[in-house]
């Protein structure tokens, strides 16, 4: 099942099941009374509009309370930091290394990415992102997926200037934008998220260097659950972003980025200047 939440022509936001039409080979959503993430049953109310009708404009698919994100959680993105001369560290860590991004980051498909004033370098990051489903406290890894509702595209987009002096990377991962999230929330019984394919592409090039696949997380999706969820109480809504998998790369304005997640398809927006 697809969950996507969107607007039709400016009126409030709405959610929808996105349904793919067999004749005409479209998506349609399939607008629904209620909240994904109250708990209570979503109903259809009888609209239904084409995902590229105009009106029709997808947000992003969630509005997380707090977003987390895991730091060089593929060996090979691990590698690619210390030849670039970010990191000391030429593996990856033992301990999951995480961070936080605020709400305020996210922003949703086709939004602009506001390259802001205070820096000079940014750089895209492709990763698969985790929707929790239900209150996550203490949970074990064996258990850790019963709380995940889906996923969906994100890209962590990071300004690899300021990271690289801050001693914490607020500023680098956190600012206004720096977290787009789409086109939609696939859920985890229609996904593979044990071997979910991640590529990048900038202003229709694909950057063959920074795809990958979930297969080579070193922290898996259970122990990433499991792990957060001792310190902090995961809320429905809430975001984890587990990782890009190899090299980046630099982001100007009027670059336009796409990720693509095989199974869930592509988040794409545009880079601006701030």
């Amino acid at each position: 099942m697809r969950i996507a939440r969107f607007i039709h022509d400016n009126e409030m936001p709405q959610y929808a099941f996105v349904q793919r039409d067999e004749q005409d080979g479209k998506d349609y959503l399939v607008a629904l009374a209620g909240f994904p993430f109250s708990g209570q049953p979503m109903t259809p109310t009888g609209e239904r509009y084409a995902v590229d009708a105009d009106g029709i404009r997808l947000l992003a698919p969630v509005l997380p309370s707090k977003i987390y994100g895991l730091a060089k959680n593929y060996e090979a993105h691990a590698e690619y930091m210390h030849d670039q001369g970010w990191s000391d560290e030429e593996h990856a860590p033992e301990a999951p290394v995480v961070f936080m991004k605020p709400s305020t980051s996210v922003i949703g498909p086709d939004d602009p990415i506001v390259f802001p004033p205070i820096s000079h370098d940014m750089n895209f990051e492709p990763e698969v992102a985790v929707v929790i489903g239900r209150i996550a406290k203490n949970v074990d890894e064996e258990h850790a997926m019963d709380y995940v509702m889906g996923f969906t595209c994100t890209n962590d987009v990071t300004l690899r200037d300021l990271q690289n002096t801050d001693p914490m990377w607020t500023r680098a991962k956190g600012f206004d934008t720096a977290c787009p999230l789409g086109p939609w929330i696939v859920t985890k019984d229609e996904f593979d998220w044990r071997d979910a394919k991640i590529s990048f592409a900038k202003n229709g090039e694909n950057v063959e260097a920074a795809s990958g696949t979930t297969a080579n997380l070193i922290h898996g999706i259970p122990e990433q659950i499991a792990f957060i969820s001792q310190f902090s109480t995961l809320l429905p809504g809430d975001v984890i972003l587990t990782g890009t998998p190899d090299a980046t790369g630099s982001l100007t304005p009027g670059d336009e980025a796409v990720v693509t997640v095989e199974g869930i398809g592509q988040l794409r927006n545009i880079v601006v200047k701030g």
